[in-house]
């Protein structure tokens, strides 16, 4: 496991403790949910790009798939 040193402002170091505190975990925890969070987001967005990507050009394959499965 890594230590890593972030800067924050004092009013936000505080609010993210009370955050901590309200929710019953360590401030150590709280950060690393919501990295996860941020990351789980990140990774979502970059599959979804990569789908696009792959995607660009088939639209008219895909609409006729969509109408031979409704009927």
């Amino acid at each position: 496991m890594a230590a890593l040193t972030v800067r924050l402002p004092d009013d936000k170091h505080l609010r993210l403790k009370a955050l901590a505190r309200s929710r019953g975990t360590p401030l150590n925890r709280l950060i690393d949910e919501m990295t996860t969070l941020m990351l789980a987001e990140f990774d979502a967005e970059t599959r979804y790009q990569l789908r696009a990507k792959n995607g660009m050009g088939k639209a008219p394959r895909g609409l006729a798939l969509l109408k031979k499965a409704a009927r």
